[in-house]
Parts: C-alpha cells; structure tokens; sequence
C-alpha cells in the first residue's frame, strides 16, 4: 500500500513539487519570473555554471487581445519589430531617391501592411521558438505560467488553464518588464485605444493614425507609419523625447515634420468615441488657443509611458519593496532587492535605463556574481541609445541640460568639461546610421575620451560619422555651423 500512494502522490500534478518544497530542500538553484531579455540573459548564464536553473514566463494579454511569445517586449513588441518596420520605412524613402540616382521606379508606389507584418511576425515566431530551444539546449527548466510569491522561497505558477505548479529556489530574480500605460481618465481610450503592445501584431493597416504620446516610442511608430505612406499624427501635451537633450529632441521633430508627420503641440485628448463608419472621433483640448477641436481616425494609438508589471507578483507577502510613486522595485548596485536573495534587473528596477542591452547585461553580471565567484557590478553611466525615428538621434552620456545642471552653464563647452584636459560629457549625433555612429564612439566616451583626442581622430571620408570628429564651432561662439564643403 506504501508504495502504491508513493506512485499516486508523484503522479499528481504538482503535489511532487510541493512535498519536496516541504522537505526543506529547494528545487531550483535560480528562477527567474519573466522571460524577456533580462531574465533569459541571467538564466542562460547561470546554467553555464551547471547550476539548476527555472523560468517563469506568461503574457497577460492586452487590453485588445493581442499576445506573443517567450522573449519580452524587445523580441515581441519593441526593438525587434520596431526596426524592421523602420526600415521598412527607410527603403521607402530610398525608392524615392533612387530616381534621381538614374533609377527608372513606377509611379506611385505601393506599400503593403499585410506583407510587412506578416514577414515580421514570422520572424518574431522564429526568435520566440529561438529562445525556447536555447533553454533546452542550456537544460534551463521553461514553464509557461504565471508567478506569484507564496513565501520568499516560493512562487505559485498558474498556467492559462487554471494548473498550478509550486516552483522553489535558492535565489530568485524578477525579470518582468513593463507594460504600456493606458490614459484610464480619457473616455473611450480603453475601448477603442491600442497601444505598442498591439501595433506591430495588427494583420490589416491602422490607416490613418493618431499617437498620443511625445516619448520615443510615439515618434519611432509615428515616423515608420508615415514612412510607409500612412496619414500620421502626433499629439503632444509638452515638449519631446522628456530627458533627452532638447535641442536634438527639436531637431527631430522638426525633420518628421518636413517629412509628413503632423504634430498637434500643446494638445491633450479628453475623449474617443465611436463613429457609426468604425472610424475614430477624437476630441481635444488646444491649450494655446484654449479651444475644443476634434478629427475622426482609423486608430488611436497611445503611448504616454510604460508601467511595471509588478501587480500580480504579490511582491507585499514576501517584503520586496517598491518606489510607491513609479510602482517599480527598488534595488542596489548588486541588483538585490530588499529580501536579501531575491533580485530583479531591467525595466522593473526603480533608476535603470530601460533599455535591452542593460537588462542582458546586469542579468548576466548577476549571474556570474551568484555562481562564480564574480565581484563586478553593472555600470550604468555612459549608455549609449538611439531613437529610431526617420532621422536617427543617437546619445552617449549626459544631455546638454543634464551636464549644466551637474556642472554649471560657465563649465561646459559642447557638452564638454572646459577645464583641464576637456572630457566629453555627453556625444550626440543626428543623421543615418545614427545608432552605428553612436556604438563606435561610446567606446571612446567609456574610456574617459576627451575633446583634444576627439579632434586628433581621423575621420573616415566621406561619411556622416567623421562630422563628429570636426566639431569645433560652439554655442557660445555665436558663429554659424552650417556645414559647407568637405
């Protein structure tokens, strides 16, 4: 009879997991809560080291139905869809160079969505199927479930079904991004709204569009959707790209603007409401001129920030804290939390940049700290990144308004230290190609470069990039920077 119930205990759907759980004994050495790039990076890294590794990964649905698979927002919804369909957007544009370059092309010109979108979300299945087969490779243990704490050694994973399975470990990271904010005080925005969450899985063409938004997701859709032919508008409450350097940031919209991208500036939404054609009424207020004033859209696509997705992790059970304010976790320079071995790296983290490569790189860092013998924290100064908008802005280091607020206005020169040996502060570059401008040079800016080594660089003729190594007329001087031969 003993060895019967012992077979029919172990063949129970997760009452194995639990008995062991109550054993004392963890299963796991790492799980990880979120398979985006962060927590994937961490997994992948701590199975080098032959250790016993988990993932949790489940994707709540959007507001509008859509979902996706492993791989977190780069892979599914972001950088990954984003730049193809910048690109997109980019041969459209050389089509219409090329004629002058001898090329005979028909007229008009003709985009197909579909076409697009279908061959970049196949791709995007590719990489979603990529990274499952990586985990089995590296025998990284995948559940496709939802997690949630029970103790700070245990986390409760739900599939879509309702099945649960109790997961433990040694060590545990968060890894589960964030989500786009919905503007719930907007009659109609839930309704009737898509976010980035939706854009890039929609199978038919969003037409005529409306982005509320001034961050750099609205400007890279809204420059990509005008790219290929689409009527686009941004709507923007302030100013652009919000801690970016602003005189870029102004360089930027105003090329979308020559470019076709209409800006409704100083404008904020108060309503969206369905039209008996399906399309869209948006009403709006104009500060400026302090009047009502609406149009009808095809879609409405929000993108006014981006939120953690922490509420379902039951976090207060187990004493991870979080910023009350910005609802993300709050972490130190080792990526700890405040339970000492549950971590969290990327979007989640109150201060980090959300951005890919650092999420990788602190996981893997992490990683090498828990399981061998590493010391080294993940720096986050100096990242560089690049806004993928029709013209690309590209950055390393601080924004002209961040050095004079750290230095003063009388100590900077080009967003360069004036005194002694002139270190570069910040670098930013608008042109194309921006972001393999910007990867070359950050090394420099990593390293402590300085503005007499910038000058004594040797610039690559003829290319947008060797501008930078010509740089010699500043604000201050008052002179005229246009550029005039080579």
């Amino acid at each position: 009879m003993a060895a019967l119930w012992r077979r029919r205990l172990l063949g129970v759907s997760g009452l194995c997991r639990t008995v062991r759980a109550l054993s004392g004994k963890n299963e796991y050495d790492l799980l990880i809560i979120g398979g985006g790039s962060g927590g994937l990076a961490c997994a992948k890294e701590a199975a080098q080291f032959g250790r016993q590794v988990a993932v949790l990964d489940y994707v709540e649905p959007s507001p509008q139905g859509t979902k996706w698979g492993l791989g977190g927002t780069c892979v599914n919804v972001g950088c990954i869809p984003k730049k193809l369909m910048h690109q997109a957007a980019l041969l459209g544009s050389a089509l219409k160079d090329a004629q002058h370059y001898g090329w005979n092309i028909a007229q008009p010109v003709h985009h197909s969505w579909s076409v697009m979108a279908q061959a970049v979300q196949n791709y995007v299945k590719s990489l979603n199927w990529g990274h499952r087969v990586q985990l089995q490779d590296k025998k990284v243990k995948y559940f496709n479930m939802k997690g949630s704490f029970s103790d700070p050694h245990t986390v409760r994973g739900l599939t879509k079904a309702g099945k649960e399975t109790i997961v433990t470990a040694e060590n545990i990271v968060i890894a589960t991004g964030g989500r786009p904010k919905y503007p719930m005080h907007i009659a109609g925005a839930l309704e009737y709204g898509i976010t980035s969450d939706d854009l890039f899985w929609l199978k038919e063409s969003p037409g005529k569009t409306l982005v509320v938004g001034a961050s750099y997701v609205s400007l890279e859709c809204a420059g990509f959707l005008t790219g290929i032919g689409l009527d686009t508008t941004v709507m923007m409450r302030s100013i652009p790209l919000r801690g970016f350097d602003q005189q870029m940031a102004s360089l930027v919209t105003e090329h979308m603007e020559s470019y076709g991208t209409k800006f409704l500036k100083r404008c904020f939404p108060t309503k969206v409401e369905k039209l008996e054609s399906n399309r869209l009424k948006v009403t709006w207020k104009n500060t400026d001129l302090d009047t009502e004033e609406t149009d009808s859209f095809d879609t409405v696509m929000w993108a006014v920030g981006r939120a953690p997705d922490t509420e379902a992790l039951n976090l207060e059970a187990v004493g991870v804290k979080t910023n009350s304010e910005t609802g993300k976790i709050i972490v130190d320079a080792s990526e700890a939390t405040s339970v000492p071995h549950i971590y969290a790296v990327g979007d989640i983290t109150e201060g980090r940049p959300e951005l890919t490569p650092t999420a990788i790189a602190a996981g893997k860092l992490l990683a090498q700290r828990l399981f061998g013998q590493s010391s080294e924290l993940m720096d986050y100064d100096n990242v560089p990144t690049t806004v993928f908008t029709p013209l690309e802005y590209g950055c390393v280091g601080l924004s002209e308004e961040a050095a004079v607020q750290c230095y003063g206005s009388d100590n900077i020169e080009m967003v360069c230290l004036r005194e002694r040996e002139q270190r570069i502060l910040g670098l930013h570059f608008i042109g194309p190609n921006a972001g393999e401008v910007i990867q070359g040079f950050a090394l420099g800016i990593k390293c402590g470069a300085t503005y007499p080594q910038l000058m004594k660089t040797v610039g690559i003729h003829p290319t947008c990039a060797e501008e930078i190594t010509k740089l010699h007329i500043t604000k201050r001087s008052g002179l005229d920077a246009t550029v005039t031969g080579c």
